[in-house]
């Protein structure tokens, strides 16, 4: 009798000694990856240069909030463009975001108003426009300088 009672608790305890084991399981995050929605130009005053973007557009509540979140990279002929109903004064952050940026904020008669450039992945400090935006284009960080983007030159974009 003793022995039986002693074999079914050493079973017992080696049972939930291996269910309660830390079964540790990766864990591994779905990329985001870049889906072409539409099609930006940045008008230059000085030279009348046109620089050309494949955007993604954050139109909802939910990609207004995510925007380029959880991203390991994007090209450099690509963008997301933030579409809001008013024209204001915005504060962005690169909260969760990977890849440092450039953003520039966008008037509502699409003319560039000022930037935030070389933004610091996962840095939660306020990004403000320092005056009305309806638009923000993020695009990666280094190409505002690059493309000799200035406040005063423009944009105009299209979506499907």
């Amino acid at each position: 009798m003793f022995l039986k009672r002693y074999i079914l608790l050493t079973v017992l305890f080696s049972l939930i000694f291996i269910s309660c084991m830390d079964n540790k399981k990766a864990i591994k995050q779905t990329e985001i990856t870049f889906t072409k929605e539409g099609e930006l130009t940045i008008f230059k005053a000085s030279d009348a240069t046109q620089i050309h973007l494949d955007i993604e557009i954050a139109d909802t509540d939910f990609d207004i909030q995510t925007g380029l979140m959880y991203r390991s990279s994007m090209e450099k002929k690509q963008g997301m463009l933030f579409v809001f109903e008013d024209e204001r004064e915005r504060f962005f952050y690169m909260k969760n975001t990977k890849i440092p940026l450039d953003l520039i904020y966008i008037s509502s008669d699409t003319s560039i108003v000022s930037f935030q450039k070389n933004a610091n992945p996962f840095d939660e400090s306020s990004l403000p426009s320092n005056a009305p935006a309806k638009y923000v284009l993020e695009v990666n960080a280094g190409l505002v300088d690059t493309w000799g983007v200035l406040v005063g030159d423009r944009i105009s974009f299209s979506h499907k």
